[in-house]
């Protein structure tokens, strides 16, 4: 088995390896709301009560999970068949090579991959200048962190410090104007690329991310609402401490370029 067939089929083994995982996350959902609803049923004849519509939002996301494991599934064989047949001399050479252009690709990928995690999170900083990425202007002692949108200046890779532009004016007590910062790798987090989607995580259904508020250059903690059904959909997002005033969470649109993983040891 060659390098890259590998690399192939093992991403399709990780693939499903992560729907499985949704799929486990759901089905936990779904027990918890049938406990609930078993012990507590008048609960969803209360004004607001949303008992019955997240119920099928969760059955619907089960069944694409489902829909999407026969798929990456069928993959899978396909990829293994491929691999077994041994085919003329030189077709698989040829078929994996490519172009030039390719090659020269798969070899950049090869040279990142060696880097330890580290080195490649380096790497990838050192290519933001000039893009926007999710910042942590707090200090660590900080009561609650603060996530903003800021533009890469400069990545210093011996002090491994990025300087970053905050765009957004200040308020008239902090002067006003722009502000810059010089933060550690660790308070920095790239953003997906809109263009290209697949570059971007999927969280699923009932996941806590960090998210852009809308309307806002700041970031929140959030949990994804609602199972998106293409890679370039907005998430359907719930902002903890967003409520209305009936008690109720609003759902908001996040494109998926402005959605990343929640910090570890995230304060709000």
């Amino acid at each position: 088995m060659s390098a890259p067939d590998a690399a192939g089929l093992l991403e399709t083994s990780k693939e499903l390896d992560r729907l499985r995982k949704e799929q486990e996350e759901v089905l936990q959902e779904i027990n918890k709301l049938h406990k609930k609803l078993q012990s507590t049923p008048e609960v969803v004849e209360k004004p607001g009560d949303n008992s019955l519509s997240r119920l099928k939002m969760l059955y619907t996301s089960a069944k694409e999970l489902a829909e999407s494991e026969i798929n990456f599934s069928t993959h899978l064989l396909q990829q293994l068949d491929v691999l077994m047949s041994p085919g003329p001399p030189g077709q698989q050479r040829r078929r994996i090579e490519g172009n030039e252009q390719k090659k020269k690709r798969m070899k950049a990928d090869s040279d990142m991959s060696r880097l330890s995690p580290s080195m490649r999170h380096q790497e990838a900083l050192a290519n933001l200048k000039g893009e926007q990425v999710a910042a942590r202007v707090t200090q660590e002692n900080a009561e609650k962190d603060e996530w903003v949108i800021v533009k890469v200046i400069h990545f210093d890779r011996e002090t491994k410090v990025i300087e970053v532009l905050d765009e957004e004016p200040g308020d008239d007590e902090e002067g006003g104007g722009q502000r810059k910062y010089k933060l550690p790798m660790s308070r920095i987090i790239p953003f997906p690329k809109r263009s290209d989607p697949t570059s971007a995580q999927d969280f699923g259904l009932g996941k806590q991310v960090l998210a852009l508020y809308p309307g806002t250059t700041a970031l929140y903690r959030a949990t994804v609402a609602q199972q998106r059904k293409r890679k370039t959909d907005d998430y359907v997002l719930e902002f903890d401490d967003d409520e209305e005033e009936d008690g109720s969470l609003p759902q908001r649109l996040v494109p998926f370029h402005r959605v990343v993983g929640l910090p570890e040891g995230h304060k709000q």
